[in-house]
């Protein structure tokens, strides 16, 4: 073959993409999965958690699916509810990577790193005290009334957004309730694609839509947004970073504060700052876990 016949084809195969890797990671709660309204339904030992975690897992093939649509050529998923053992690796689409089980550093977003292109957000729920927020709360919702972040009120979606903007990878897509996706643009911004799939009638109650369409609809963004996301910036927030912990009761504030370096604001706030955001959402975590006392 001549030389110029192959740089012609190599030319052809670099605009076709050949050889190029793009890596998208997906976290997937629950609370924001269609149809789900109830403890019942996303607390593991509730009578309808079988059934919900068969929804969660559909919904999660949804946007593996969405990604691959999109030119993914790696998708790794990440399970973020509760024990972090709900998924169903038995059903869940073969081309995705699972990411199972609890504690793991980085809770929501074990294994993200600066090797990837996108991030997606599946089944997420708004922050604690959400008007209309389906099953709303902030991480642990016995622990924590509220997160800030430089002052911000965080729900989940943007403690983990400036993680994964930490390693400077953006944040895509979300699908949940109504609230949360309107969380998610007032965060990070309209060009964020977003999908909700039912609106909240208080913290139990929602109006749905079907599980077909949900499905359909989410894989069909979570590909738009792949495709866009040269557009969407990753999330960050200027250093270095205080992180504030709003407790329930002042007792579990009470079993936190001896930590070196916590500041105590008030009877149930405690503060840690931190130059890296990384290391300061790992000490948050402590600060939370080191709370709980039901």
């Amino acid at each position: 073959m001549k030389t110029s016949a192959v740089v012609v084809l190599l030319f052809l195969g670099i605009q076709a993409g050949y050889g190029q890797k793009l890596k998208v990671f997906i976290s997937v709660d629950m609370e924001g999965i269609t149809g789900l309204v109830s403890s019942d339904q996303v607390g593991r030992g509730g009578s309808d958690y079988q059934m919900a975690r068969r929804w969660m897992t559909e919904e999660a093939n949804a946007a593996v699916q969405g990604a691959l649509d999109g030119g993914a050529t790696e998708v790794v998923v990440n399970d973020s509810h509760g024990d972090m053992r709900n998924l169903i690796l038995s059903d869940l689409n073969p081309a995705a990577t699972l990411i199972t089980g609890s504690p793991k550093p980085l809770s929501m977003m074990q294994g993200i790193d600066e090797t990837f292109d996108a991030v997606v957000f599946v089944g997420y729920h708004p922050r604690e005290g959400t008007t209309d927020g389906v099953l709303d709360h902030t991480i642990s919702g016995g622990t924590v009334d509220f997160i800030k972040i430089n002052g911000i009120e965080m729900p989940e979606l943007g403690i983990n957004a400036l993680v994964a903007g930490s390693f400077n990878v953006p944040v895509v897509f979300i699908s949940g309730d109504k609230a949360v996706c309107e969380q998610a643009k007032a965060i990070l911004g309209e060009q964020i694609v977003a999908v909700a799939v039912k609106d909240g009638i208080g913290k139990r109650a929602a109006k749905s839509m079907p599980l077909k369409k949900a499905h359909e609809l989410i894989r069909a963004q979570v590909k738009t947004a792949i495709q866009k996301r040269k557009d969407i910036k990753p999330y960050k927030l200027k250093g270095p970073y205080r992180f504030e912990v709003g407790y329930r009761r002042s007792s579990q504030a009470d079993n936190a504060a001896v930590l070196p370096g916590v500041h105590r604001l008030n009877a149930k706030t405690l503060q840690i700052e931190s130059k890296d955001a990384v290391e300061g959402f790992k000490f948050m975590r402590g600060l939370i876990n080191l709370g709980r006392d039901d």
